[in-house]
């Protein structure tokens, strides 16, 4: 009995993780080439399998059936092995109904526009034919007779409602880059991406920036899982169970992500925080003085804040890749909105909110010499820190309740 994930690169799927979850069997990842595929499906030694990129449509020439669905939409995600004989199915198609639906993303009667046209695109246009979408076009990198390029979508459907990525723009460890521009689409209503890895994309932190509605492909991954296994099974399970893994796998990879100002409680709180939530602790202005090899006074008084601030993005950047961490940033963060957005995509972000008159001033901060500068600074950053945060954790306490506030607002952010 063997089951799991084939496709050419596997190393940060989740999917191993949740079907172990859902059923009591081993689920491997196994990383082809395309000769290795066909060996592979040839001598069948597998009781079901799920595929991924590249072998949606490749898989299809060995199967000795297709279900009408997975037909019709012209790929195969899974695939059982039923006395030799191989049917393949099509599981994304009501992993990416449930994402929408569960997210409150309305179609109907809407223009779409999905990004890519491999075999997730096939899932997705099928999804939002059924949801009586009013129009569907596919946009792709070259010219195509089939789609459109991203030159005419902006020219000519800039009143696109709908926007679905399929492609893996966007996908770790290019995580900087976004498939589309949201700014030439004024008429958006929701925006979907079926990339999980950052758990939040470019393209959906974009689309968060303009209070779109919008989904990740985590949630798709999950449900489309739990589908595959009532087949691979012959069984049935709740959808329920969609939700608690989603919910369970989003707190454990989340990093929750600490700001503030300096002397707020950031370190002690986060080292607490991380100890109860079984995460790493990072305080990122540690990881600068490693990197500069100085007090960061001194850093500042020989360098000047810009190259600090240069230095800091740069550590950010490199700890946003990372997933289940806590993170204790510096205070002045806030100042490069990339920071956030660097931060957001595998963090939570929390404001660990101090009252100004009990914030500690002097002791190394440059910024915040004395009283009087540490009040100044905070009325400055309070807006910064007002837009940058998820939810907010008071710190006027005890440690006990600060670590509290911090818990349950890190809960919130999750839901």
């Amino acid at each position: 009995m063997r089951y799991g994930l084939i496709g050419e690169k596997l190393g940060h799927s989740f999917s191993k993780i949740i079907h172990e979850q859902l059923a009591d069997y081993t689920y491997d990842l196994i990383p082809l080439t395309r000769k290795e595929l066909d060996i592979f499906m040839t001598e069948k030694q597998f009781s079901a399998l799920n595929v991924t990129i590249p072998y949606k449509e490749t898989v299809i020439p060995y199967l000795d059936e297709v279900d009408a669905h997975a037909q019709k939409i012209g790929a195969v995600n899974t695939v059982v092995n039923r006395n030799g004989k191989l049917t393949g199915y099509n599981t994304d198609f009501y992993g990416f109904r449930y994402m929408l639906q569960n997210n409150g993303i309305e179609v109907r009667n809407k223009k779409a526009l999905v990004l890519g046209k491999g075999g997730a695109s096939k899932a997705v246009i099928a999804v939002l034919e059924e949801l009586g979408a009013k129009e569907i076009l596919t946009v792709y990198y070259k010219e195509n007779p089939e789609t459109i390029t991203y030159e005419d979508c902006y020219i000519n459907h800039s009143n696109a409602e709908i926007i679905v990525n399929t492609t893996p723009v966007g996908m770790y460890p290019k995580a900087d880059d976004c498939p589309i521009d949201l700014s030439r689409f004024p008429d958006l209503s929701g925006v979907a991406d079926v990339v999980y890895n950052p758990l939040r994309t470019q393209l959906i932190i974009e689309a968060e920036k303009r209070n779109i509605p919008a989904a990740g492909g985590l949630e798709m991954l999950v449900a489309q899982a739990k589908y595959a296994v009532e087949i691979f099974l012959d069984t049935k399970i709740d959808d329920s169970r969609i939700d608690e893994i989603n919910a369970d796998l989003a707190k454990e990879r989340s990093n929750l992500i600490l700001i503030g100002m300096s002397g707020g409680g950031k370190t002690v709180l986060g080292k607490l925080a991380a100890e109860k939530l079984g995460k790493t602790f990072i305080d990122t202005d540690e990881e600068i003085v490693k990197r500069i090899g100085m007090s960061i006074a001194d850093f500042f008084a020989k360098e000047g804040e810009p190259t600090f601030r240069k230095i800091e993005t740069e550590v950010l950047h490199e700890f946003s890749t990372q997933n289940n961490l806590v993170i204790s940033t510096g205070g002045g963060i806030v100042k490069n909105p990339l920071n956030v957005e660097y931060l957001k995509r595998n963090g939570r972000i929390i404001w660990l909110k101090r009252d100004a008159e009990l914030l500690q001033s002097g002791n190394g901060r440059p910024l915040a010499p004395d009283k009087a500068a540490t009040l100044k600074l905070y009325e400055e950053r309070l807006p910064l820190y007002t837009a940058a945060a998820e939810a907010i954790a008071e710190n006027n306490g005890t440690a006990e309740e600060g670590l509290d506030a911090i818990l349950t607002a890190y809960e919130k952010t999750l839901k």
